[in-house]
């Protein structure tokens, strides 16, 4: 295949500017001008811009368990559509992701019936009870590319504590999602900023590397700051919905507007976007979290990310520049993740995500995924993907 006439943008290799790209199943070459071979295809990307794969560290595909909320068909689907060429998916399932067999199985399924590459994240505790370590080598082997308890966190911190001493070894990152289940009914707001303290604190005594998940206020990014500069490696996600949408719209929602962590202040908002714009977040990730019409109707934590993330993002931050937008949905998340891709450096991996400035109104009736509730709804964002291609096949054209 040859991808012609694109604004190529690879952070990691430097890149930006009008270049034509040559692969196979893995990228073959970057000129300003390459004669197609006999027998290729010929992409014409002309307005559109070429980066490495998008990678989407934060998504829940609800299986095993729960297909009528997501199927691995359907969450993949909407996420090539969304300009993903991976995946990482939570551990938060039924029954959860905690040993090696259950990583190995869904890695099974996932070869067979997946749109995109899928990366396992397994749980910190044993049945994401928060009691018990899991055997973190094991299941590394398996294939699990970091660790959360996601929808819940820790509580104990000695347990907390003790994983982090059994996992010193394992590369995998641990992720953070960041609510004290007994204070956020007190305050919510402590509720996050409380366990983003505990787990970096953590993080610096122990030297593990720690994701922080979903942040949402500007104190959390504070104490990010703080943290970081006693010695914690702690890289940081922020969704699309966090940047954008404030307690108004989760107030004019109803119950539908549920998400954890709750959408927050616009002072919280324009803090996190500041954050982007600085380096403090460097991971931008959906937390996809579909649920079916009348669980969100009653009040079910969580919207859908996957289709609307590309576009939403650059609504938030019309003004970040392209190769800081491409990092953190691409070179950044296959950083913390270790994975491959990231770059379009001869022999990486040829997944890559072509995207326009093109204005697109969102109707969530028509999305792949299951989950048809986001509070962007409705709204003209100005970037879609134009095409998807994983392992030099073209997996979603527009």
């Amino acid at each position: 295949m040859v991808i012609r006439g694109g604004r190529v943008v690879d952070p990691v290799q430097g890149i930006d500017a009008l270049r034509d790209v040559r692969t196979n199943d893995v990228v073959v070459e970057i000129a300003e001008h390459l004669e197609p071979h006999a027998g290729e295809t010929v992409i014409d990307a002309s307005g559109a811009v070429v980066a490495p794969g998008f990678i989407d560290m934060h998504v829940h595909l609800r299986e095993p368990g729960n297909p009528e909320k997501e199927t691995i068909e359907s969450g993949t689907e909407a996420a090539v559509r969304g300009g993903f060429t991976a995946v990482a998916c939570m551990p938060n399932t039924v029954p959860a992701l905690d040993d090696a067999i259950a990583v190995a199985n869904l890695r099974g399924e996932v070869a067979r019936r997946a749109r995109c590459r899928v990366y396992a994240i397994g749980a910190i505790t044993r049945g994401r009870a928060g009691e018990e370590p899991c055997d973190y080598a094991a299941m590394t082997h398996a294939g699990a590319v970091a660790f959360s308890d996601d929808g819940d966190s820790v509580a104990d911190v000695r347990v907390l504590y003790d994983a982090a001493g059994a996992a010193a070894d394992v590369g995998a990152v641990f992720i953070s999602h960041c609510e004290d289940a007994m204070l956020k009914p007190i305050d919510a707001r402590l509720a996050e900023s409380a366990v983003v303290a505990r787990d970096l604190l953590i993080a610096a005594a122990t030297g593990k590397t720690w994701h922080v998940a979903h942040l949402s206020l500007h104190a959390s990014l504070e104490l990010l700051r703080l943290v970081r500069s006693l010695g914690a490696s702690a890289p940081a996600e922020v969704t699309p919905h966090h940047l954008t949408c404030t307690q108004e719209v989760a107030r004019d929602l109803g119950p539908p507007g549920t998400v954890n962590p709750p959408l927050r202040s616009e002072r919280d908002a324009r803090a996190l976007r500041d954050g982007v714009r600085d380096g403090t977040i460097d991971v931008l990730a959906s937390d996809h979290a579909p649920h079916t019409q009348q669980e969100k109707r009653a009040g079910a934590a969580g919207f859908t990310g996957l289709e609307i993330a590309l576009g939403a993002y650059a609504a938030a931050i019309p003004d970040l520049p392209l190769p800081r937008f491409v990092a953190l949905l691409s070179s950044h998340p296959a950083r913390v993740l270790g994975v491959p891709g990231g770059t379009l450096r001869p022999g990486s991996p040829a997944d890559l995500t072509l995207f326009a400035d093109r204005e697109w109104r969102v109707d969530a009736s028509q999305f792949a995924s299951f989950g048809r509730t986001t509070p962007f709804d409705g709204a003209v964002l100005p970037r879609k993907a134009v095409a998807t291609i994983v392992g030099g096949e073209v997996r979603y054209r527009a």
